[in-house]
């Protein structure tokens, strides 16, 4: 509804309203609307930007390695070639563009090693932290991404522990609310016992729904 309002007004710099700017500019002979064709280069054309050089092995930014076929062209003439303009999404680093030399397009290129995780520039910059901390001289990609597995299943951990002991104060919450409204205490359920139990551990009953934790 605003959106409708605002390009129904009249604008003091078009002296007409948006609308009618837009219905003008799309119905010139010789050009149209400026629209969105090719997603892709709109987000790259916002993304950080760096330069490196290129390397035989492709480039090396922040401890990791990037590489790509469509590189070999430029890796056989690298020593003439100026540092390259480059572009990382800081969400997710594990590919970056990289301008052409002539500057028409952009190219995509990915981890060297593909088989690694995408990881955020956040993750990267606190695994090479921690590895600091720990006095570690060897900070290379393959130091950086299994500081990041290992940060990343200790988390992991954390939120398992979290959402039982959710669960385990909700029975809690439960089993008071069944002696506040009896007067007596929940009755007690003792697991089977003797050379034929399957599992003496399992539980003997699970609630309908389990909590649920959002992210």
């Amino acid at each position: 509804m605003a959106v409708a309002c605002y390009h129904g007004q009249v604008h003091d710099f078009l002296g007409r309203t948006p609308a009618a700017a837009w219905a003008e500019l799309a119905g010139a002979a010789d050009q149209g609307p400026v629209t969105v064709s090719n997603e892709t280069a709109f987000l790259v054309d916002f993304l950080p930007v760096g330069r490196r050089s290129l390397t035989r092995t492709g480039f090396l930014v922040d401890h990791v390695y990037y590489y790509c076929h469509a590189l070999r062209p430029w890796i056989a003439r690298r020593e003439q070639l100026d540092k390259f303009v480059l572009r990382r999404d800081p969400r997710d680093i594990s590919r970056i563009w990289a301008l052409e030399p002539d500057g028409t397009a952009c190219v995509q290129v990915p981890y060297r090693a593909q088989s690694r995780p995408a990881i955020s520039m956040s993750e990267r910059c606190a695994a090479v932290a921690r590895l600091r901390e720990q006095d570690r001289d060897d900070v290379d990609e393959q130091a950086v991404f299994a500081m990041v597995d290992q940060m990343r299943r200790i988390t992991d951990t954390a939120a398992a522990t979290t959402r039982k002991a959710r669960r385990d104060q909700g029975r809690r919450d439960e089993a008071g609310h069944q002696t506040r409204s009896t007067g007596t205490p929940a009755p007690v359920v003792e697991p089977p016992t003797g050379p034929d139990d399957v599992d003496a551990e399992a539980p003997l009953s699970a609630p309908a729904f389990e909590v649920i934790e959002q992210w």
